[in-house]
């Protein structure tokens, strides 16, 4: 039962990170039906390129109320009422499903819908939050297939029945999940936005979670052109991966952002083109046979260059940075601090990980 669980789980991320062309005629039918269990007509339909479009394009004809931001799809306010109806109607099937199989509901969350929530999370809440300017992070769980999989997988691998009117709400859901990648309700218009082109990921545990990644160039591609890039699933901005400099990191705010762009350089060359100051250095007594060091970085702060306690899935251990007070002199006394210990505490720690 666990086999067919995760062939449902890698099923449905092949669909989340789908490049295909949406299936329009069939979201569209989906949407209608969703609107009329809402009381609604069913809405214009208004498609776009990307998620980009869909925030600065105000579909034809449409006059935004005045608490409504110009071009900005999350602020339409039915959205929430769509969230209403999936959620109540997740409230319904887990008073069924718990009541009747409640170790295989577990199973089933814990093979399909934790793994495929966090990458989904990972990558069309990043889409959407790239496309917003940063500003809002949150509304997007009825675009996510991870509700809809867990489902799925409890009647397909478990063999959970349901009742018609559950069957028919939860295949209107899965259509929709299967036919578009993201879409925005009105109460007049629908907005909805292709697929991107191209999708690169990472995966990053044995329960085949996965985050947007690429080394060599944008994560996410659109056929109009819009790209999102992304450093092991954070959204960057392009130059962290396709032209990292000491110079530009020194100049960026944003102290994340900066350890994605060292992090691509790697720490060693990094130090070296920045030509960092070394304070001091010492064998590390959590991970013995490697060596602490520490360095000048900059506003009263240092980097304690330290090796990963732990093998890569490339077998090989991965050399990090980790920013300490200016004040800390000593290596050691460095290392104990990012764990809130003194230098005496850390050093008595057996090998770290």
């Amino acid at each position: 039962m666990r086999r067919e669980a995760a062939k449902i789980r890698e099923e449905w991320l092949g669909l989340t990170l789908s490049t295909s062309p949406a299936d329009r005629p069939a979201a569209e039918a989906a949407i209608s039906e969703l609107y009329r269990l809402i009381g609604l007509e069913p809405p214009r339909f208004h498609w776009v390129s990307s998620p980009l479009m869909a925030m600065e394009i105000i579909p034809p004809g449409v006059r935004l109320r005045s608490s409504e931001t110009s071009g900005n799809v999350i602020t339409w306010p039915l959205l929430a009422r769509f969230t209403a109806l999936m959620r109540r109607l997740t409230i319904d099937l887990d008073s069924h499903v718990v009541r009747v199989h409640p170790l295989m509901d577990r199973m089933i969350r814990r093979e399909v819908f934790t793994p495929l929530n966090r990458s989904v999370a990972a990558s069309l809440e990043m889409a959407c939050w790239a496309a917003d300017g940063g500003r809002h992070s949150h509304g997007y769980e009825v675009h996510s297939a991870s509700w809809i999989a867990h489902y799925d997988a409890l009647r397909r691998a478990v063999g959970v029945n349901l009742t018609p009117e559950q069957t028919w709400q939860l295949d209107l859901w899965t259509t929709l999940a299967r036919s578009c990648h993201l879409w925005w309700p009105r109460e007049d218009v629908c907005v909805l936005s292709e697929r991107p082109v191209a999708v690169h990921t990472e995966v990053i545990g044995d329960d085949g979670e996965v985050r947007p990644h690429h080394a060599d160039g944008p994560a996410l591609r659109y056929a109009d052109g819009w790209e999102v890039y992304a450093w092991h699933g954070r959204p960057v901005p392009p130059w962290v991966v396709t032209d990292p400099s000491p110079e530009r990191i020194a100049r960026e705010d944003n102290v994340e952002v900066r350890r994605c762009a060292i992090e691509n350089i790697g720490w060693p060359d990094y130090i070296e083109r920045g030509g960092l100051r070394l304070v001091a250095s010492a064998p590390d007594p959590g991970n013995p046979g490697t060596e602490l060091q520490l360095y000048d970085l900059r506003r009263q702060t240092r980097v304690l260059l330290a090796v990963n306690g732990s093998v890569e899935r490339d077998g090989h251990r991965r050399q990090y940075g980790l920013t300490v007070p200016g004040a800390i002199n000593d290596p050691v006394a460095a290392a104990g601090w990012t764990y809130g210990l003194s230098a005496d505490q850390y050093s008595r720690l057996l090998r770290r990980t």
